[in-house]
């Protein structure tokens, strides 16, 4: 069986859409961060629900949610408090069902995932440079066989005996210095998940202008184009 991971989607609704048309008829994850900083919130989260994605809630869908935008900078704060007046009552209630954290059992196989990492699910920031020591401790303590986590908007994976840790990366604004989405694959064969990255271009041109448009800070869209 093949799984999808995505996050960050950031309502870039160009990047989804680029992301979705590699996707088979597998079940697809979502590690948070469906809203902010994009031009397309309710078309974002539309899709989300009618593809049926399995999702956790992420820093920026807590800020849309609460107003709460206080430890953002401030073009994050306020792409963060325009979504929240665009937003609709229907996507608004979608997002505030999310949980924090969940496992997702697949095939026997059990994925805790999370947006920013188990024990602070909405703000801490993981990287292998910085957590590696704690990936079987993630592990073990939750009793599951992988870790999927997001946030960072650098996708890497990171396995031992024990299970794998990873990220998909951003769809909607990656950061790596690489402009195209990314997401995750995993298979399971037997007792085991193998999971790979991906990149896809996709019409930043076209999210661009929808964020110039709508008012959004210049710097959110420049960046689109550079992948930082």
């Amino acid at each position: 069986m093949r799984l999808y991971f995505i996050s960050d989607l950031h309502a870039n609704l160009e990047a989804v859409q680029a992301v979705a048309s590699q996707m088979g008829a597998g079940p697809v994850f979502c590690l948070g961060d469906i809203v902010g900083y994009g031009a397309n919130p309710d078309e974002v989260v539309s899709w989300v629900k009618k593809r049926g994605v399995v999702c956790v809630l992420g820093n920026h869908d807590e800020a849309v949610l609460t107003g709460e935008v206080s430890w953002f900078n401030r073009h994050a704060a306020q792409a963060a408090l325009w979504t929240r007046r665009v937003l609709s009552q229907e996507s608004r209630a979608f997002l505030g069902a999310l949980p924090a954290t969940r496992i997702a059992e697949v095939e026997g196989l059990k994925i805790l995932m999370a947006h920013g990492s188990p024990s602070d699910p909405l703000r801490e920031y993981v990287d292998p440079s910085t957590h590696s020591d704690l990936f079987e401790f993630y592990l073990t303590k939750h009793k599951v066989d992988a870790v999927a986590l997001g946030h960072t908007h650098v996708p890497y994976v990171w396995a031992s005996k024990v299970g794998a840790v990873f990220n998909p990366g951003s769809v909607g604004q990656p950061r790596t210095g690489d402009p195209r989405a990314s997401f995750a694959t995993a298979e399971i064969s037997g007792h085991q998940l193998s999971v790979d990255l991906h990149l896809t271009p996709y019409d930043i041109d076209t999210a661009a202008e929808k964020m110039q448009q709508a008012g959004l800070p210049p710097i959110l869209w420049q960046r689109l184009y550079r992948g930082i």
